[in-house]
């Protein structure tokens, strides 16, 4: 039989369920022998298992080569840390809150905690990559970075490397050759896992990566941006992610389970919920589970009213009937049947 694979780490706040990165693709690939692949993790990431109390936080550390045309590509995910690669050799598309960049040699990305992102659009290219994700325990923007107890850069260097990396919103990075030397030090002690001790040269290398990313981002200074790790920032990525996701908009949402979701009453969720949208929270959940059902009723043409709207998250036809003729004009049926006229009507 074969064995279950370990399932990916949830956060739980305030009712609601946060997950992430499956590597589901990646595992793929590695099985099929598609790539060569290294690795170290605490966790549900693919690799060698490290022990709890060896550099806590590393939750993955590695690197693969994928030679030749890929025919996969990682799905839009989410790490419960902030995740450093770097694509020493090859091409690589990559996506970041839906903007595109095509990755070329010697660069690098920097995702925050939880930040959506993907490589590959839909398929990744053929190079050398490498990675690290570091959980610094925070599931919402406006949290303070815990840093492991292993890290020991300069309480001031410490506090400027955090700035840098929480006040700015620029995922792609040009390395430096201090940059790529660590990268190349740190898969060599991968590689040497189970064959000798490498803690301390992990540990190490690890540091020199941090401090060395420090002197990259001073040298490219990026503005800071106070605002992305306000409450407000919290409660927009949060709206936006509610609009973009079904199974989200399926949850059956009260105002405090909303508010607790960012991690604020409801009084200060609300205010900030009407200064992004003009909207109560409650009128803008429904504003988007119409906008979905309006979607699928347009592009689902055999599938029941009632399911759209149980699926949507509203709890009787009824109630969504008399929502979506106040929001559309029209009945749900009477939407999905000019819909249809419409696509038969010929193109002149």
């Amino acid at each position: 039989m074969a064995q279950a694979l370990p399932r990916p780490p949830l956060y739980r706040g305030g009712g609601q369920v946060y997950r992430i990165d499956s590597c589901g693709p990646q595992r793929a690939a590695v099985a099929a022998g598609k790539i060569k692949f290294h690795a170290l993790t605490h966790g549900h990431y693919p690799g060698a298992k490290m022990p709890a109390t060896v550099l806590p936080g590393v939750t993955s550390l590695g690197h693969w080569d994928a030679w030749g045309a890929q025919d996969w590509g990682l799905e839009d995910h989410r790490n419960e840390g902030i995740e450093i690669v770097f694509l020493e050799t090859g091409r690589m598309p990559f996506i970041v809150d839906g903007r595109k960049f095509a990755l070329q040699p010697g660069d690098l990305t920097i995702t925050r905690p939880w930040q959506l992102h993907r490589l590959g659009d839909p398929h990744i290219g053929a190079g050398r990559l490498h990675w690290l994700i570091l959980d610094v325990g925070v599931r919402r923007p406006s949290q303070s970075w815990q840093w492991p107890p292993w890290v020991v850069l300069e309480a001031a260097d410490l506090k400027e490397l955090t700035d840098k990396l929480r006040l700015n919103e620029h995922p792609v990075w040009r390395s430096t050759p201090d940059i790529a030397h660590n990268f190349a030090e740190l898969a060599g002690c991968v590689e040497r896992h189970g064959k000798g001790r490498i803690v301390s040269c992990l540990a190490v290398h690890l540091n020199h990566l941090l401090l060395s990313l420090l002197e990259a981002l001073r040298a490219q200074c990026q503005r800071a941006d106070e605002k992305l790790i306000t409450r407000q920032r919290t409660v927009d990525l949060f709206l936006k992610d509610l609009a973009n996701n079904p199974v989200n908009l399926a949850e059956q949402w009260s105002l405090d389970s909303l508010a607790a979701h960012c991690g604020m009453g409801t009084t200060q969720f609300a205010e900030h919920c009407r200064s992004l949208t003009n909207l109560s929270p409650v009128q803008y959940l429904i504003r988007c589970r119409l906008e979905h059902a309006a979607h699928r009723l347009r592009t689902e043409p055999r599938c029941a009213v009632t399911a759209i709207a149980l699926d949507c998250g509203f709890m009787s036809s009824q109630y969504f009937a008399t929502a979506f003729r106040r929001r559309f004009g029209c009945a749900p049926l009477a939407w999905r049947r000019a819909t249809d006229i419409s696509r038969a009507k010929p193109t002149p």
